[in-house]
């Protein structure tokens, strides 16, 4: 199989006329098609259900997007069964075709890329370049995955040994479960349902409650390019209930989850519980957030940091587990830093995510957006808010972007989660202090720095303890086979996705030895 090397897809750019065009025209296409009708895929089969799940757009509350299908515990077992029936004969499949669907679900995936961006930008609330990059990311995994699948597909280099013959290669686990997150709803729950499949695996795909619409994309695609069926199957579905049973079911071969850490935590307990009927240990992939922090200190260019920054904590309202949440500049800077923080975040432009100028737009959800504005309230007394502080536009789940100045290191906003448009402030007496800082959460994703001091980057290179750390630049944004990603510590099981590595999670390896 002879495949040019993997190139990352490269954005679309929204200031020229064509493309601003054909964006506003698949906007109006898929807004006038609302709201759509999304089945359950089990077995190949479109299934509909009594029950339902609705999606809306986050920036007008009252726009239903879609009424999907809402699965069961039969249902679930329907999709099992059929998981593993496939997967008699999936894994058996050479490699080549295997990667071959993936290349074809690329393909598409490039063909329907207007498309695709307008449901993430209704569905999601996701600004254009936000939309654009999550689409641009999920044809980045399928098209790396292919690659890396064949690769890995070769036999193994084993030592020779005389008057024997040994061979050893990887063989796919079975039937996985697949948890996805909303924040990504195109980009990672392609890579973790499609990265499995290719090395031989078949799964269950439960796409998350507020995007089921974008995450049947990629289950209608893959039956147009006549991917077998049973091979991934869609259920939407409650994760207390389909998704805690899935996970426990002793016939769950491995659960891959991206998500909060509370449910990640709890994943990571189920999947270590040997039940009766169970054959294995059970596989748990997990990556569950982070408190990442970007450190400045008296050398920085302090204009590129303040964007980096700003760009980093309000790209897609902070609803990234990469977001910068925490500022710790070093004592020179941090007056003249926080300055220009002020003045980039009051600049920033807020509303519907439909419009090409909107920076900031609203929340997921009525749940997310009653929990960033408790964690708005506390910061009122862990610290000084400087820019934002309040709700915004009523007619969505809109927050203003918020920076709290002069936040203590152990406070809660320095320290939990908040996946939302709010950042503390820290000052630090000097570098070293500042990366301490950095590392006293129980956190360990990502991280950047903004120094030209040479001694200071090599000193945060061995001491900031954070899966992806960044040198002048932001620290959102990874690229598949560029940046591979993934946290230490209670950021999750540091998986590596979009790297040669990742797809080891779901096999494993058999040698076997002949006597000559």
């Amino acid at each position: 199989m002879q495949l040019l090397p993997f190139q990352n897809q490269r954005p679309l750019d929204f200031t020229q006329p064509e493309t601003l065009r054909a964006m506003q025209e698949a906007l109006q296409r898929t807004r006038a098609a609302f709201p759509l009708q999304i089945p359950a895929v089990v077995d190949g089969q479109k299934v509909d259900t009594a029950e339902k799940i609705e999606s809306y757009n986050p920036c007008r509350k009252e726009g239903l997007v879609a009424v999907a299908a809402k699965g069961d515990r039969a249902l679930a077992d329907q999709a099992l069964q059929a998981a593993w029936q496939a997967f008699e004969t999936w894994q058996m499949t050479p490699a080549e075709v295997r990667a071959r669907y993936l290349l074809a679900t690329a393909a598409e995936m490039r063909r329907r890329r207007y498309d695709l961006c307008a449901l993430e930008v209704l569905e999601a609330g996701k600004s254009w370049s936000e939309a654009d990059g999550d689409v641009n990311e999920a044809i980045d995994f399928l098209e790396y995955y292919a690659r890396e699948s064949v690769r890995m597909a070769q036999p193994v280099a084993t030592a020779p040994y005389p008057g024997e013959e040994n061979t050893s290669q990887y063989i796919p686990l079975g039937v996985g479960l697949i948890l996805p997150p909303w924040n990504f709803p195109l980009a990672i729950l392609t890579g973790m349902t499609m990265g499995p499949v290719a090395v031989g695996n078949t799964v269950i795909l439960k796409p998350a409650s507020p995007t089921p619409a974008i995450g049947y994309q990629l289950a209608a695609i893959l039956q147009e390019v006549g991917l077998p069926k049973g091979v991934v199957n869609f259920l939407p579905g409650s994760g207390s209930e389909v998704g805690e049973y899935l996970a426990r079911h002793p016939q769950m071969r491995f659960i891959s989850f991206t998500g909060s850490r509370e449910v990640g935590t709890h994943l990571f307990e189920v999947g270590g519980q040997v039940v009766e009927g169970q054959r294995w240990l059970k596989r748990v992939v997990a990556e569950m957030g982070g408190k990442d922090a970007i450190v400045v200190d008296e050398s920085a260019d302090l204009d590129a940091a303040a964007d980096g920054i700003v760009t980093s904590a309000f790209g897609y309202q902070g609803q990234k587990c990469s977001a910068c949440s925490r500022v710790i500049a070093v004592d020179a800077v941090y007056d003249t830093l926080l300055e220009k923080l002020v003045t980039k975040t009051q600049a920033l432009q807020v509303g519907p995510a439909e419009d090409p100028k909107t920076q900031v737009a609203a929340v997921i959800s009525a749940q997310q957006y009653e929990k960033v504005l408790q964690y708005v309230e506390i910061a009122q007394t862990e610290g000084r808010v400087v820019v934002g502080g309040h709700a915004g536009d009523p007619s969505g789940y809109y927050i203003e972007p918020t920076l709290v100045a002069d936040v203590d290191p152990n406070a809660r906003i320095a320290q939990e989660e908040i996946f939302g448009p709010v950042v503390a402030c820290l000052r630090a007496p000097n570098f070293e202090a500042a990366i301490d800082i950095a590392n006293q959460t129980v956190y360990g994703l990502t991280g950047a720095v903004y120094s030209r001091n040479r001694k200071h980057l090599e000193y945060a290179r061995e001491h900031f303890f954070v899966g992806n750390l960044y040198f002048n630049r932001k620290c959102t944004g990874s690229l598949v086979g560029v940046h591979p990603f993934g946290g230490f510590n209670l950021s999750g099981t540091d998986v590596k996705t979009g790297s040669p590595e990742y797809l080891l999670h779901f096999m494993q390896m058999k040698s076997v030895s002949e006597a000559l």
